[in-house]
């Protein structure tokens, strides 16, 4: 076994084992951390489809964490209330059932990414940056002065949604929900990143004229990794929204782009587990050191800024030296 392939499987061990500790000391408020760090590798993964294998710095996907957030705050809404959502081609009232939810609000998250990404992706650079930051604003001020779910106060869950055969109301079974989904969005990528997809993904992140060369259009396979990412990241959403039971635009905001590419830059990009190393790190320094003081961030900022200088492959690359795939 490789370094990084036994650091990967201590940290799956690590994160499934924190909640059972938790549960066994009678602190149940760790089993949420734990489910938040969950959640949040999550979104991180589906990011680092387009940032870790296609080299794209999208600083919109908070707009696809954020809509997947309103589909399950909306669809909970409606079926609570039992309102229809939409009456044509027929009824629908929403719905309480957590897949169904997911598959919305990927579908939506998805959808809503194709044209997006058409569009970003005839830019490069700076330019890709600020165009997906456009965009996601967009959908945040649009989600402000939407009155009828909240406007700038959100939108409450009143009860966490259900999964069939089990009861997410218990924190310990919400987490392991959660865990399950995390662990099959990263064999999907391992899946992705050793296939032929993945390495013309990589491929064009390292020189795109030699890909088009061969005659594999870059635009094509980026726009593709970028649908793929934003699914995911909206899954994630849907996660979050019902773990604090709760949806407001601060999830579509640009802070939550850039904690998802900390979270990514903290674990090391492109790595496999990398998103879930950044993102056990950022939840135990959120929950530390915002014990100690207000401007938490401030250290934050200063231990992201070593990492950038003195360990450019994040923690997994520190502690396995550089990636070997497969």
């Amino acid at each position: 076994m490789s370094r990084e392939r036994a650091i990967n499987l201590l940290l799956a061990v690590l994160l499934h084992a924190a909640p059972l500790v938790a549960m066994a000391i009678g602190e149940p408020f760790y089993i949420t951390l734990a489910t938040r760090m969950a959640i949040l590798a999550l979104a991180a993964v589906g990011l680092n489809f387009a940032l870790g294998l296609g080299g794209l710095v999208s600083f919109g996907h908070a707009a696809f964490f954020g809509i997947g957030g309103y589909v399950a705050g909306i669809f909970s809404s409606h079926a609570f209330n039992q309102t229809p959502l939409f009456s044509w081609p027929f009824e629908f009232f929403g719905s309480d059932q957590m897949p169904i939810i997911w598959l919305a609000a990927m579908l939506v998250s998805a959808l809503i990414a194709l044209p997006i990404g058409a569009i970003s992706l005839r830019t490069a650079g700076v330019y890709f940056i600020m165009i997906t930051l456009a965009f996601a604003q967009m959908i945040y001020y649009f989600a402000i002065s939407w009155p009828a779910y909240g406007g700038e106060d959100g939108l409450s869950i009143v009860v966490r949604n259900g999964f069939p055969g089990v009861n997410t109301a218990v924190p310990l079974t919400f987490f392991l929900i959660c865990y399950i989904l995390l662990l099959a969005a990263l064999a999907l990528f391992a899946v992705v990143r050793d296939s032929r997809f993945g390495a013309a993904l990589q491929a064009g992140r390292q020189n795109e004229v030699r890909l088009a060369a061969v005659g594999i259009a870059p635009f094509r396979i980026r726009l593709a990794a970028f649908t793929i990412s934003a699914a995911i990241t909206g899954l994630a959403g849907a996660l979050l929204a019902d773990l604090n039971r709760f949806v407001s635009p601060s999830m579509l905001s640009w802070q939550m782009s850039g904690e998802l590419i900390v979270l990514i830059i903290l674990g090391g990009t492109g790595r496999l587990f990398g998103p879930v190393a950044g993102a056990m790190l950022f939840v135990l320094f959120e929950f530390v050191l915002g014990g100690l003081t207000e401007r938490w961030q401030f250290f934050l900022g200063l231990i992201l800024l070593g990492v950038v200088l003195f360990a450019r492959g994040g923690l997994i690359g520190v502690l396995a030296g550089k990636a070997r795939h497969g």
